[in-house]
């Protein structure tokens, strides 16, 4: 029975990783590559200087990473908004600022809770309508924490990607962090929310659809130079990646061959969070917050485990039975 199950298990991988490679095929020239070395050691670089900073209490240079996925769907302003969050917690006397590029949608705000406190956009930033400073609404929660949000009323056309880089060079001269929250989609918006990032987190879950959406998003993002892409992949779930319905990390890994920064689990209290208008990493006390944190740790340069999401809600029954499987 044990031999049956596994080779069950097998096919529903091999049936799920088939359909994803198929889908895939047509856009075989935007697949990511694996990170050629010089990059790797790049990127290394980078984090061990920003580490060294922290320990010496120097300033660090004012990093801007866009929250993108090419899929709506996937969780990316909650990711955002609780990595910002995590940030703004964990690097003391450091300014991180949350930017909406959702132009004529609008709810990074409200995740926040945020959303009686607008004044000025974006869009009147870009405009010249007023002052960048005046539209950056500080969240007083925590002292280094700002969103500038974006305006209902206008038109992703309505911003270029020239405005977005004078726009992004501006908040890094205040910021340490910039996180820019990008639209679903891979037209203006996606190209208006990276045009000003030097760094990229992809949010994917693992699902074929979302999973051929970050390829192609990566894609654009190495065509646009961007040299530290990193990937997060959200919303799993244990059960069903244990009984091959859903992928599992290999597989998801194995497709997008990128460089892992976050697993995140399927949380209730998520849902609760973006209702309230309080995120989870102000309360550091689920699943999900805490592989936000995790994140936001590894962005800082430190070397954190990931969490091992396909065992955690295992019950005995289930863990007494994979081990007669393995056997």
């Amino acid at each position: 029975m044990a031999k049956k199950n596994s080779k069950k298990k097998h096919q529903a991988h091999s049936r799920l990783k088939t359909k994803l490679e198929a889908a895939l095929k047509k856009q075989k020239s935007q697949t990511v590559q694996s990170m050629s070395a010089p990059d790797v050691q790049e990127y290394k670089n980078h984090q061990s200087s920003d580490a060294s900073r922290q320990r010496r209490n120097l300033p660090m240079a004012g990093r801007t990473i866009v929250v993108t996925s090419g899929k709506g769907g996937v969780g990316k302003t909650t990711t955002a908004v609780n990595i910002a969050v995590a940030l703004a917690k964990l690097a003391k006397n450091k300014k991180v600022a949350i930017v909406d590029c959702d132009t004529g949608l609008r709810s990074t705000d409200m995740i926040l809770g945020l959303e009686n406190r607008i004044v000025y956009t974006l869009v009147d930033v870009v405009r010249g309508v007023c002052e960048l400073k005046k539209a950056l609404v500080h969240d007083k929660r925590l002292d280094g924490l700002y969103l500038l949000p974006t305006a209902q009323t206008a038109q992703k056309e309505d911003v270029n990607e020239a405005q977005m880089k004078k726009l992004s060079n501006e908040l890094k001269k205040d910021f340490d962090f910039v996180i820019f929250d990008c639209p679903a989609g891979i037209e203006a918006g996606f190209r208006n929310a990276s045009a000003g990032a030097e760094e990229a987190l992809v949010v994917t879950t693992p699902d074929v659809a979302p999973v051929r959406a970050a390829d192609r998003a990566t894609g654009l993002l190495e065509n646009q130079g961007k040299k530290r892409i990193h990937l997060i992949i959200n919303r799993l779930r244990p059960k069903l990646m244990r009984k091959g319905d859903m992928l599992g990390v290999a597989d998801v890994l194995g497709v997008l061959n990128m460089s892992l920064i976050g697993l995140v689990p399927e949380d209730d209290a998520v849902v609760k969070s973006s209702n309230d208008g309080v995120p989870l990493t102000l309360t550091d006390d689920s699943l999900a917050a805490t592989a936000y944190m995790n994140i936001a740790r590894r962005i800082l340069g430190e070397e954190v485990p990931f969490l091992d999401i396909e065992n955690m809600d295992q019950g005995f029954m289930d863990k007494l039975k994979n081990f007669f499987v393995r056997k």
